[in-house]
């Protein structure tokens, strides 16, 4: 039993029944600490208890409140009662992915379905795979991230370091042995691509190798480049005559660094850095780049909806299941979490996403439902044999200090 600020008499708990507590974030944080002793969710008007949503109002519990909470705590966990989710608490996940073409897709094929067939709601984020983020949420205990759209290069990472959960294969009802590229602590989300842009209409005769991203003789002009050193220094051993399979190999050596710096100095000069994926089709409409490392999905967005006359050069491009569903540690929506990964993981939702983007599904049991015209424009598409995957293990060992030396050499 226990007596709510402004509120007239007194509330009784019950076997099964759900005791909300103050009004505010703050005050559910504050109770939190008293009421571990419960095994199930807390919530503060209908909203969980450290989520991202919780209702202000405009009463504020006191320092007796709080104790009177711990005492019920105590007497809710000897009995062993659970709290349950009120019925008009709409369920929600909250979802971030890179956004622009593919989370519009990825609505389209996974979100709005999974909600009409569930009826949890997909409220979404967008970012640009900052770790950051994710530990220092995980680490204070203040999840609000459910599902995250993760980046490859550090999911190992990250689940090593507890930040992320493991996946539960079995839970998830999926053969992980049907998936390209599968994680101890992620489901592959697609397969996305990378390669070297151009506007067909400014740049009838562009490129056709990645040599000719190097060669200002030949195209004279500013090229952009994400701004990182992951992909950029294996494309510079490339175009300096290293063959692809033995790129890795040649970077992993202290003379193969140089030489990838070297290459990348000669065109340093003329080179536009991005930051974020919207930016290689602007550069290419604007006319400020002749050429562009992109994301294939931008490119093929830019073309299909906005009229554009791009081309993509597949030499030396990059495929790989780049975008992984991660969990964040500590999320009060894990079911929930595993239902929407399991769901976007079947073969027809993976389909499904190819109507809208040009990524190949991560799922292997869903090409056979793939349209065969749509393949062409997969990077890993058979006609595209040149192209090669980024070593997730070689940038986990050595990601740090290549880009500490990157940092250092684009401020030269």
């Amino acid at each position: 039993m226990i007596k709510l600020q402004n509120s007239e008499g007194m509330v009784q708990a019950k076997p099964g029944a759900t005791i909300t507590v103050g009004s505010t974030t703050e005050d559910c944080r504050g109770a939190m600490t008293m009421i571990r002793g419960l095994d199930g969710p807390v919530f503060c008007n209908a909203a969980p208890i450290l989520g991202r949503h919780s209702r202000r109002g405009s009463s504020k519990m006191t320092r007796t409140s709080l104790m009177m909470v711990g005492a019920l705590a105590s007497g809710l966990a000897m009995s062993a009662l659970m709290p349950l989710k009120p019925a008009f608490a709409a369920e929600e996940l909250r979802i971030v992915s890179w956004g622009g073409a593919l989370q519009t897709a990825q609505r389209k094929a996974f979100f709005e379905p999974f909600t009409k067939e569930t009826g949890i709601k997909i409220k979404e984020d967008e970012y640009n795979g900052e770790i950051g983020k994710i530990r220092a949420m995980v680490e204070s205990k203040t999840v609000s991230w459910d599902v995250v759209g993760g980046f490859n290069d550090w999911v190992q990472l990250l689940c090593d370091q507890g930040i992320i959960e493991r996946i539960d294969w079995k839970r998830l009802g999926l053969d992980r042995s049907r998936f390209v590229g599968a994680y101890d602590c992620g489901v592959p989300a697609e397969m996305s691509g990378t390669a070297v842009a151009y506007d067909k209409d400014k740049l009838p005769n562009g490129p056709k190798t990645i040599g000719d991203l190097f060669d200002l003789q030949k195209f004279p002009g500013k090229r952009g480049l994400w701004k990182q050193p992951r992909q950029n220094l294996e494309w510079a051993l490339m175009a300096d005559g290293v063959p692809i399979n033995d790129v890795y190999k040649v970077l992993n050596t202290p003379e193969g660094v140089d030489r990838a710096f070297r290459k990348l100095d000669t065109i340093k000069q003329d080179v536009i850095w991005w930051t974020s994926g919207a930016q290689p089709p602007q550069l290419l409409a604007d006319g400020q780049v002749i050429m562009t490392s992109a994301y294939t999905g931008r490119i093929y967005d830019a073309n299909k909806n906005s009229g554009k006359h791009f081309e993509i050069m597949w030499d030396a491009a990059t495929w790989s299941a780049g975008d992984v569903w991660v969990i964040p540690k500590g999320t009060p929506n894990l079911d929930n979490a595993y239902k929407f990964i399991a769901f976007a993981s079947t073969p027809q939702a993976q389909a499904n996403l190819s109507k809208y983007i040009d990524y190949g599904p991560s799922n292997k049991d869903a090409m056979p439902l793939i349209d065969p015209a749509i393949v062409s424009h997969f990077g890993n598409a058979p006609e595209h044999t040149n192209t090669w995957t980024i070593d997730s293990a070689f940038w986990n060992v050595k990601g740090d200090e290549l880009r500490q030396r990157f940092s250092a050499w684009l401020a030269k």
